[in-house]
């Protein structure tokens, strides 16, 4: 093992199970450690939303995820600095991840600009009323503002040029902004800016934009140096890229573990992808990740993928899916069957569970008294029922995006915890 990543993390168990590379391990950060495998919560603005911060660790999540993009568009990460930090900002008295914010710069602008408006000259800029940063969204553009300005305004390598969707202002993110950011976020781990790849682009445009990626890699590197950040217990994970094309994603996974990051990050496996699309990107690079080093795989949370993907190494993972789906009326509902993959909590070997999802808006629902999941212990189900839970989506009444968010981030925690048992007994 590498002495300069011990601190940070060690490997407690690797599973015996053949082929398999799963493994227990633990990240020690200042706000806390995290057992892995393990999943983060989204807290994209400073909020895992709609629950109050002392309830994550009721529920049990071991760290958060925040958005550096959203940051620095508001309230600005000046102020998030001044305040001590996100963690003193938020009152998030846990571990905290952020972004680089290179997801959301090309992921919201490609959704609409992609093509010949989606790469403008940069000497299309905006007027100064336009770029103007006090001026409210709401108030000062019509809805088809974005659809007449390009989002994205350009690419380079030194950096990238889009429009905020808050207020239209003009941004630039390059490699030492996205550090200095992440800097004043004060988040525990920082990801390394990197170029989100459209999916079904190029080879050439995705070769172009890995190695674009790589660069900026190297650039991050050297301002974390400069910014003695370690001493700040900050620590920095390369991203690995390279679309949808196995050579590249092989040489993108050599070059980032060689760079000797505290932590390496699989990007770009969830952008519009199928499963088995995602999975096969992951198992390409499986074989070069280190083993001395946690992994962390961008933008998956569905418990089948989580299941087979810890097979392949990955340490962490994020997901807006529990809390999304949350205030949408989807509940995860635990369903006990005979299935060998995962490990019993009180039921015997071979009583199982597997996780559905139900929509609790459906009026069959409307009268059912029975628990919102039969098999759970946490705080929403040994209190309410289905019918109330029905009856708050309908009415829109705001305790029902807590109570659906309380309940579904709880699944996914004691999921984590049957996936760990799991390893330890070499089943995964």
């Amino acid at each position: 093992m590498t002495n300069k990543n011990l601190k940070f993390f060690k490997v407690l168990y690797q599973s015996k199970k053949r082929g398999s590379r799963a493994r227990l391990g633990e990240i020690v950060t200042a706000h806390g450690k995290i057992k892995t495998p393990a999943f983060m919560a989204a807290g994209t603005k400073g909020t895992v939303k709609s629950l109050l911060p002392w309830l994550l660790k009721e529920i049990g999540v071991q760290v958060a995820f925040v958005n550096t993009y959203h940051l620095v568009t508001h309230p600005g990460v000046e102020i998030i600095e001044k305040a001590g930090g996100i963690h003193r900002y938020a009152s998030l008295n846990l571990p905290l991840m952020s972004d680089s914010g290179g997801f959301q710069v090309f992921s919201l602008a490609k959704s609409k600009n992609f093509g010949s408006k989606f790469l403008s000259s940069v000497n299309s800029s905006p007027s100064k009323s336009e770029g103007s940063s006090n001026i409210h969204f709401r108030k000062n553009f019509s809805p088809s503002f974005f659809d007449q300005k390009p989002a994205l305004i350009k690419i380079s390598d030194d950096g990238v040029k889009f429009r905020s969707v808050f207020d239209g202002t003009v941004l630039e993110f390059t490699p030492e902004k996205s550090i200095k950011y992440q800097q004043k976020i004060g988040a525990d781990i920082m990801m390394a800016f990197d170029e989100c790849i459209p999916y079904g682009v190029s080879y050439q445009y995705t070769k172009e934009a890995t190695e674009r990626t790589h660069k900026w890699l190297i650039r991050c590197i050297t301002k974390v140096k400069s910014q003695k950040l370690k001493e700040k217990n900050q620590y920095l994970y390369g991203v690995i890229q390279g679309g949808m094309f196995e050579d590249l994603r092989k040489k993108s996974a050599e070059f980032v573990v060689s760079q000797n990051t505290p932590g390496v990050a699989i990007g770009g496996v969830s952008v519009g992808e199928s499963k088995k699309e995602m999975r096969d990107q992951v198992a390409w690079v499986s074989p070069f990740l280190p083993e001395d080093r946690p992994v962390h795989l961008l933008g998956v949370g569905e418990f089948d993928d989580i299941l087979d993907l810890v097979r392949y190494g990955i340490d962490t993972f994020d997901c807006v899916e529990p809390t999304r789906l949350a205030r949408m009326g989807i509940i995860y509902k635990n369903e006990k069957i005979k299935n060998k993959n995962l490990p019993s909590e009180s039921e015997g070997d071979n009583e199982k569970i597997k996780i559905k999802k139900i929509d609790i808006l459906k009026g069959i629902y409307r009268n059912d008294l029975s628990k919102v999941d039969e098999n759970c212990g946490c705080y929403v189900c040994q209190h309410f029922t289905k019918s109330y839970l029905h009856h708050l989506f309908k009415n829109r009444e705001l305790l029902a995006y807590t109570l659906a968010t309380y309940h579904n981030l709880f699944v996914m925690e004691r999921f984590f915890e049957m996936i760990r048992e799991a390893i330890e007994k070499n089943i995964i």
